[in-house]
């Protein structure tokens, strides 16, 4: 893990583009949490009191894309890629039998489409109407920067257990 490409954002720049660029670094740190695994150690529930796996977290990652930026704030009618839930616990989560390629494909194409959505907005103060809720380009963005730290904080766990990488 020690091949660290992501793009650092800039200490200087406006908003939006600070904004933007954190939100590709913990989307690139969770690619490289796991970069050079195998499809079964991407599967390994390395923790023993927990069921997460590091494909686990890139489906919720896609899932989570998709729900926040093109459902929510982009009003498309789309369905989580992995729908349902699996002993009480979202579908994305359940990967004894998932393809580890579909994954990783559906992840980056939910991110390009996110992309394309924020960038549709003139102003990080644009606002959308989710079921009663007023919410603006910069809360989204925010609170997607925070749901990859919370699961990057995961991935840096699962990632020391499965082959001792250790790395922000």
């Amino acid at each position: 893990m020690n091949d660290d490409q992501r793009i650092h954002p800039s200490k200087v720049a406006d908003d939006r583009a600070s904004l933007t660029s954190f939100l590709d670094y913990q989307r690139a740190t969770l690619a490289m949490k796991c970069a050079g695994l195998t499809g079964e150690q991407l599967k390994r529930k390395a923790i023993p009191t927990s069921g997460l796996t590091l494909l686990g977290l890139v489906r919720h990652a896609a899932s989570v894309e998709r729900s926040w930026f093109r459902f929510v704030v982009n009003a498309e009618e789309v369905k989580a890629p992995w729908p349902g839930e699996v002993d009480g616990t979202f579908a994305e989560f359940d990967v004894e039998d998932a393809d580890v390629g579909e994954a990783f494909d559906v992840w980056h194409e939910e991110c390009v489409r996110a992309r394309a959505v924020a960038s549709a907005f003139d102003s990080l103060d644009d606002t959308v109407n989710f079921r009663g809720e007023t919410m603006s380009l910069r809360y989204v963005l925010t609170h997607m920067i925070e749901e990859y730290a919370r699961h990057n904080g995961h991935g840096d766990l699962l990632r020391e257990a499965i082959d001792g990488a250790v790395g922000e």
